[in-house]
C-alpha cells in the first residue's frame, strides 16, 4: 500500500471548485485545510488544497498522479 500526496492549486474561481471535486471524485481525500494567497503578478487570489490518496500499487515517481 502506498500513500499519494498531491496540492492542487488555481485561481479563486469555481475552476479550483471543479478541480478538488474532480479528484474527490476519483477516491482523493482532502489532507488538512485549503490555503489562500495573493499573486502579485496576476493580480489575483491563489488556491491550494492538499489532498490524498492510498493505493495498492508501488510508488513510481513517473505515474501521474491526476489518473491515479
Amino acid at each position: 500500500m502506498t500513500q499519494l500526496y498531491r496540492l492542487l492549486t488555481h485561481e479563486d474561481t469555481s475552476a479550483f471548485c471543479h478541480k478538488v471535486t474532480l479528484a474527490l471524485s476519483k477516491g482523493w481525500e482532502l489532507y488538512g485545510d485549503p490555503c489562500y494567497a495573493f499573486d502579485h503578478d496576476t493580480g489575483k487570489m491563489r488556491c491550494a488544497q492538499a489532498v490524498i490518496k492510498t493505493i495498492a500499487d508501488d510508488y513510481d515517481p513517473n505515474m501521474k498522479l491526476g489518473e491515479q
